[in-house]
This record gives structure tokens, sequence and C-alpha cells, in this order.
């Protein structure tokens, strides 16, 4: 087996002495798309930080081609490279913006046809683009003009952070496929946070739940926020927006978390599940088969009044279901399966945490 890109042992890091991430082994093979998801708050720009080698971990160390690495050292900053949610222009014009990584690289060499290409990837015209000066941007525009800035390099990592969260439509289609593209071309690792759990379900070779700085589950698990409330029937619930209620087992706490396995959600007609009180209805938003595994599977983005929840199906029998997206389906979440966060959460941050994120 070949030596991970990363390779991250017994890692802690504290922000004013709070901690705010703890991994304790972890590792992603060359040329991965690994997706993390969380809530505000849950590591995953810190993370990236770290694994940009922009910060250093306050305690473990953290591996890149099988040696260990200090932040800004001549191995990783022209390899490494990362795109924040806001970018980051310097007061110039886009061709010396693009160009000033390849000037430092290489000196002060015409790199005309360079900058062309990674606009082209972006989606932006040269012709059009090249001698604008940085605040004669959209949004958009800067957000692609900084990833370009970053595909010229041709990094080994290209680091996501939010990528598409403040552009508009056209430019965020642009940035996926620009992003997509590295890997194609190059083998260019990808690590991508987003709030996009559909996108990454279907471009990322595994996804990791964060939460309060630690991996939380099975790539698709799905975390549900109280609070919690008990019925006249004695039974604990979520009440959705549309008057629904999602049954659970009793909480350790009326504001505390829940994880649901996606393969602990049965879908199906409103018929299987007529009159069952422990059955909600929602929708199918999208599809996204997972080959990568031993069995294939389909995982369901199902959205229901409220709450988005990943649903783990066999495609033979989602076929015979007749699901599909913007069908209308009911579910039904066993309660057996659902664990509290600080409860039932350790095996599965072990089996997380323990684990590679292969590329494909």
């Amino acid at each position: 087996m070949s030596t991970p890109i990363y390779q991250i042992d017994k890692l802690a890091h504290y922000y004013n002495g709070l901690p705010v991430l703890k991994l304790d082994t972890f590792s992603v093979e060359k040329a991965a798309i690994l997706g993390l998801v969380g809530p505000n708050g849950s590591g995953k720009s810190t993370l990236l930080k770290l694994l940009a080698f922009v910060d250093r971990p306050t305690q473990g160390q953290i591996r890149f081609n099988g040696k260990p690495e200090v932040p800004f050292s001549d191995e990783v900053r022209f390899q490494v490279t990362l795109l924040t949610q806001e970018p980051y222009l310097l007061k110039r014009s886009v061709f010396d913006n693009i160009a000033y990584g390849l000037r430092i690289r290489h000196g002060r060499k015409d790199f005309r046809s360079q900058v062309a290409d990674a606009l082209s990837m972006v989606g932006l015209e040269p012709d059009t683009f090249t001698h604008r000066k940085w605040n004669e941007l959209s949004g958009g525009e800067a957000q692609r003009v900084a990833l370009a800035a970053r595909l010229t390099l041709r990094p080994e990592v290209l680091l996501l952070d939010e990528p598409t969260a403040s552009v508009d439509g056209a430019s965020a289609q642009m940035i996926r496929e620009a992003a997509l593209n590295a890997r194609k071309e190059w083998g260019t690792t990808l690590v991508i946070a987003s709030h996009d759990r559909e996108w990454l379900h279907a471009v990322c070779d595994d996804v990791v739940h964060l939460f309060r700085g630690r991996p939380l589950g099975s790539s698709a698990v799905n975390i549900v926020y109280g609070p919690w409330e008990k019925g006249a029937d004695g039974v604990w619930g979520k009440r959705l927006s549309d008057g629904q209620r999602l049954v659970v087992p009793t909480p350790p706490s009326a504001d505390a978390v829940l994880t649901v396995p996606p393969e602990a959600i049965t879908l199906g007609s409103e018929s299987v599940f007529h009159n069952d009180p422990r059955c909600i209805r929602g929708t199918i938003a999208g599809l996204n088969l997972k080959t990568k595994t031993k069995t294939p599977s389909l995982i369901a983005t199902t959205r229901f009044s409220g709450i988005n929840l990943s649903v783990q199906i066999d495609p033979g029998q989602a076929e015979k279901q007749g699901i599909y997206p913007g069908r209308q389906v009911a579910a039904r979440l066993s309660e057996a399966d659902m664990a509290w966060v600080g409860e039932g959460d350790q095996k599965n941050r072990t089996q997380m945490e323990s684990r590679r994120i292969h590329g494909g």
C-alpha cells in the first residue's frame, strides 16, 4: 500500500486553552476526495488550516508524504494550498494575482499561457479578465480568480473551505468543476468542507462528520439537534415545523444531540407505514450511488420538514419501490440504532478515526 499523503497521529488543538479539535489517528490517501461536514464550530476550518500547514497543532503530528512537516516548509508551501470562503486577492491585476505564486516559485518568467489556462479552468475568459483590477470583480469572479491562482501551481493538495457558500450559482458550478478537474488531470487530493451534503456525497470518496472537534459516526451519519419534548403519551420526540413528530429514545437532556445511521432509516410508501406514529413523511431530494464499498448502495438525501436525512438504500430495492428525486415517501427510524452524543458515539468515533480515506 502506498504512503498516504496525510497521516495524523494523536493530534489535539486548542484555542485560548479550550480544545477545538482532537484526532487520534487519521489518514488520507493520495488523489482522494474527502468531504468535511458539521455545524459551525465543529472544527472543519481548524482542520483545514492544520492540513494546509499554516498553523501548528498544539499536540501531535501531521505527516505529509510520510514525513513530519511544519508550517510553510519548502516541502509543503507550493504543494498544499487552501481556498477560504472569503477570497483574498492582492491589490493588483487579475494577471498579477494568478502569476504571483508562479513568480515566487520560478522567478520572473513569462507566465501568460499558464495564467490564461488557469482562468479558462474556472470559466473566465482570459482576454476579458487578465487586466482587470481586484476591485473590478464580483464576489463570484473574485473567488474564481482566487481558485485560479491556486490551480496554476498544480498543487498536490487543494483544500476548500466552504468555497461556494458566498457566490452565485454559475460561479459555484465552475468552482466545483475546476476542483474536480484538478483531481482528474493531475491527481490532486481534495479536502472539501461544505454544508452541501448532497454534493459531497455525490463527488467524495468519503465524508467525515465533525462534531465538537471529533469525527463522529459513519460517513453519512445523520446529526439531529433538539430541543426534545416529552409528549402527553410519555414518549419523547421533536416537533417538526409542519406538525409531524420525530419519535426518539429518552434523551439525556432536552438539548441533547442525536446520531442516526443512514442504514437505520427505512423508506416506503404512505400505505406501508399507514398510521404508524413513529413514521415521518418527506421528499427525496437526490440519489447518489456509492460504489467504493463492499456492497454498492444508494444514499438518498431526504428532506423532512426542517431537517435533511441521508438514507442508505439497496439499489434494487429502490428500483422496486420507485424511489426517485421528487418522490414523496414515508420513513421509519429505528430507535434501537439511534445514539445520543456522549453515550453511544465512542465506538463510532474509534471506527472513523482509524480509517483511511482512499482515492479512486
